[in-house]
């Protein structure tokens, strides 16, 4: 059922709970650590409008112990997903939608949209695609070949004046670009606007977030144009394999959450309201 109401979003999906191991969400995963699975089944439940998730008969609860809901359908869905592929023991740190959610039920540190915008807009001022390597080397010319055209297309898309720096002045962004880059978030609500903050730390780039978020980019290459510098030394020096998979892996997962937790909650195609058929 999952695969036929999500459709074309069915890629970052599974990235998303393929590769899902250590979000940073330790609050919300908290109350669900270590613990043996003790459900059979997993469902989704439409009361008063919106969808709550179910183990067997029990509705899933935040951390604070409120209710767990979603107004998204596609979004119960998915959760219940995470919470049925868990085998054994309930692992939280495969359930990045789970945790998601939950910081956003519960809000824990207070925080308004303007905070979480205003928390987003500080990765722009050190946004990886915006330092250039110093040196005309064979890092800069990977750098300038990769990342030249991702900022070209975003500056047109967006409207906006934004150079990036090989030196110690860092890059230049206008006054107005960060306006038009602001409003732009703040026409999300606050739930897609968590899924932006998710993607872009894992990221390091508001760039390479809001370029995957307009589909111009996959979150594969989103991820590969964010670690080009380790991806550079690491053939050049060598790397321990297992450890560069399973980091790369576990950046996937948690960018194809915060995309599809934006994509979720604010495509009206993809939020069925059932209220009017009650």
């Amino acid at each position: 059922m999952l695969k036929n109401v999500l459709g074309n979003f069915q890629s970052i999906v599974q990235t998303c709970l393929k590769y899902g191991q250590k979000p940073n969400l330790q609050y919300s995963v908290r109350r669900y650590a270590a613990s043996k699975r003790f459900y059979k089944n997993t469902g989704i439940l439409h009361s008063e409008g919106r969808f709550e998730v179910t183990l067997d008969q029990r509705k899933l609860k935040t951390p604070k112990g409120n209710l767990f809901y979603v107004e998204s359908e596609p979004l119960a869905l998915a959760v219940a997903a995470e919470w049925d592929k868990q085998v054994t023991n309930i692992v939280p740190s495969t359930m990045h939608l789970t945790g998601l959610c939950s910081t956003v039920l519960d809000n824990p540190n207070k925080l308004t949209k303007d905070d979480i915008v205003n928390k987003i807009m500080k990765y722009l001022e050190t946004d990886t695609i915006l330092y250039i390597s110093g040196e005309e080397d064979d890092l800069y010319d990977v750098q300038l070949r990769e990342w030249k055209p991702i900022l070209d297309w975003f500056c047109q898309k967006f409207n906006v004046e934004i150079e990036s720096s090989n030196n110690f002045d860092g890059p230049k962004i206008s006054s107005e670009a960060k306006e038009i880059l602001m409003k732009h978030l703040m026409s999300y609500n606050i739930w897609a606007i968590h899924g932006f903050l998710f993607a872009i730390e894992a990221l390091k780039s508001v760039i390479l977030g809001l370029t995957c978020a307009e589909r111009h980019i996959s979150v594969e290459k989103a991820v590969l144009l964010s670690r080009l510098e380790e991806e550079y030394q690491g053939k050049r020096w060598g790397r321990i394999e297992w450890a560069h998979e399973m980091n790369q892996q576990d950046t996937q997962a948690r960018v194809a959450a915060g995309i599809l937790f934006v994509y979720l909650n604010s495509s009206l195609t993809m939020v069925k309201k059932k209220a009017k058929a009650v």
